[in-house]
């Protein structure tokens, strides 16, 4: 009796197996993890800066990212005080959900299935949530746009999708926007952002020219520092204040900030990663083809497959022959699997799994 009622239907996020459980587990001496949208190999050019960063360890990091923030500024051409760092992209959705959430009337808007993170965090809030289907396997912006009221503080736009891989683009997303109130405040989250194609929209011009916008970024994904949790997003200076009243003051560690400087500084991991996960992509594509099972064309690094029956004795069957795939039946997609682009050699044993 003594916790808020809004907790008692919470259902906790359920992340994938780690490799070292499902080694010991199962006694495999080599497993292929393709569940959590990482990419395939370590930044190992990040050493030196972790190692010249321990004589550090016994002090506090700096709160403010300071030469971090000055770097990704003038990456993005956005002023400094425009960023709010965040232990991992999850931190500034709670920080976002915390600001601007004040009772149970307050409504939040997520398409399903999306990042599970969104309704999870909203309802520990305890906001009420809006969920707006997607249509095609895409976000349904006509349908959200109609379902927006008085009420509607937020929306959460996961763009390119996850779990889907899908994107809505430059077009759609200049037409959702003007049926928007300028009041109501639009999450774009864009973890996936380095891997979506050409007439993926410019989402700094909306932030410019509307103002009432958070776009969200992470260096989980393309740069490979997800073990260090760093996520970023980029909105107005009034914003960002405000997020960052919330922001505990020590939430970046020593070595994520100085892993983050070493790879904005390093374009040539970002082409080795982006020309690895096209390649094999293509392997992937071609390779599911030739079994006549059904996926959908990926704007990200992972692909959601649909096995057409139930996936829960197939990701056993995975597990058992050392590959580890994401069961998205927690997302409500009982017949579909997700897989993360992996090295050719952990692609191939995956399709002759499968």
């Amino acid at each position: 009796m003594m916790f808020r009622k809004e907790l008692e239907k919470i259902k906790p996020y359920q992340p994938g197996k780690p490799i070292e459980e499902v080694k010991r587990s199962l006694g495999l001496k080599e497993v292929y993890k393709l569940a959590s949208n990482e990419i395939p190999f370590p930044p190992s050019y990040i050493k030196k800066a972790v190692l010249d960063e321990l004589k550090n360890i016994n002090r506090y990091p700096e709160s403010g990212c300071f030469y971090l923030r000055n770097l990704l500024a003038k990456r993005l051409k956005v002023k400094e005080s425009q960023i709010v760092f965040g232990n991992g992209s999850d931190e500034i959705i709670m920080l976002i959900l915390r600001a601007i959430i004040g009772s149970g009337n307050d409504e939040v808007i997520i398409s399903y299935p999306t990042f599970l993170m969104y309704e999870i965090q909203a309802k520990i809030q305890g906001a009420k949530v809006v969920v707006v289907p997607l249509k095609n396997l895409r976000y349904d912006l006509d349908s959200i746009a109609e379902r927006v009221n008085k009420k509607t503080k937020l929306i959460f736009i996961a763009n390119p999708d996850n779990p889907t891989g899908t994107y809505v683009n430059q077009k759609e997303v200049e037409k959702f926007l003007e049926k928007i109130p300028k009041d109501v405040l639009i999450y774009f989250d864009e973890a996936y952002f380095e891997f979506a194609p050409s007439d993926f929209p410019r989402s700094k011009e909306f932030l410019r020219k509307r103002g009432n916008i958070i776009i969200g970024r992470t260096f989980s994904k393309i740069y490979g520092l997800a073990g260090l949790r760093l996520g970023y997003c980029v909105t107005t200076e009034e914003i960002a204040g405000m997020l960052n009243k919330l922001r505990d003051p020590f939430n970046i560690n020593r070595f994520a900030q100085v892993s983050a400087q070493a790879a904005l500084g390093n374009e040539a991991f970002l082409k080795k990663v982006l020309f690895c996960v096209r390649k094999e992509k293509e392997y992937l594509y071609n390779e599911l083809k030739k079994l006549d099972i059904s996926y959908t064309e990926s704007a990200t690094n992972f692909i959601l497959i649909n096995f057409s029956k139930s996936v829960s004795g197939l990701c056993n069957y995975f597990i058992k022959n050392g590959v580890i795939v994401r069961d998205l039946t927690s997302w409500g997609l009982r017949n579909f699997f997700r897989v993360s682009i992996g090295l050719h050699k952990e692609n191939k044993k995956f399709i002759t799994c499968l």
